[in-house]
């Protein structure tokens, strides 16, 4: 099941997808898929709405260097040797940050030349959940969507909590939509910058996996509906500049689709 977050006629609401391309329609839902809701019955078609982000989390954690080749780049780009992580590690993002589906990625005036798009697999949580093992994890997980999670690298380099790097407005594009039904080890991850694919690799392919993150993140961290949880990229990406177009797809997900453009 897709569920989306959207915005028809000055209402925000969730709604259900059905159906593909051109035929699509959206089933609007009162409540929340994280809590009370029901179908109103009521469609529309899908070219009809505007995309929101999926989810304004409670919470918004991001895997640190999750991908082996992408930890062994983003050493190049900051000039220290590779520093493969022995253990799964988990940073906060803001959700000032977050944009939907189709809206632009907005490059400050005073940004370097190194900004650069990770697409990300997104792992939203469905309901509460403390103390789980890796064989429970999954069970609290409601289901996932895409990230291209933007930096600005030379903003990394000097600032500690990566405050500006990782958080400025616009930087952390998310969606279409959330799909429950996700075979994860079929999954593949492709990113293409202006029509041509630049990164590919298997979604699943991770250091350490989504089971083993929320086991370790809930033995400290009460995880709530709506949270989210980025899961890290494989590869490097060139520097973004005004105009390049970023897709990241995700199969058995859908695309993500955001073009850069330079502050005025």
């Amino acid at each position: 099941m897709r569920w989306i977050r959207f915005e028809h006629e000055g209402r925000q609401s969730y709604g259900i997808l059905h159906g593909e391309g051109g035929d699509a329609e959206v089933e609007a839902v009162e409540g929340s898929p994280f809590g009370e809701h029901r179908a109103t019955g009521t469609r529309m078609p899908f070219p009809a709405v505007k995309l929101l982000v999926p989810v304004i989390p409670p919470t918004f954690y991001a895997a640190g260097l999750n991908y082996v080749e992408h930890a062994s780049t983003y050493a190049e780009t900051v000039g220290s040797a590779p520093n493969i992580p022995q253990k799964a590690d988990v940073g906060y993002r803001a959700a000032n940050a977050l944009i939907p589906h189709e809206a632009p990625v907005i490059i400050p005036r005073d940004a370097g030349e190194q900004v650069h798009y990770e697409g990300e697999l997104v792992v939203v949580i469905g309901k509460e959940a403390k103390h789980l093992s890796e064989e429970e994890a999954l069970s609290c997980v409601f289901g996932y969507t895409i990230g291209n999670d933007v930096s600005e690298r030379d903003w990394q380099n000097e600032d500690r909590t990566m405050w500006r790097a990782k958080n400025t407005d616009t930087f952390k594009p998310m969606g279409p939509w959330i799909e429950t039904d996700l075979d994860l080890d079929a999954a593949r991850t492709s990113v293409r910058l202006n029509g041509e694919t630049t990164v590919e690799f298997k979604t699943n392919d991770m250091l350490f996996g989504i089971e083993t993150f929320i086991s370790a993140m809930s033995r400290y961290l009460t995880l709530h509906p709506g949270d989210i949880l980025w899961m890290g990229t494989e590869g490097k990406s060139p520097n973004m500049k005004d105009g390049d177009e970023v897709e990241i797809e995700i199969s058995g997900i859908g695309t993500l689709r955001n073009r850069f453009q330079k502050e005025a």
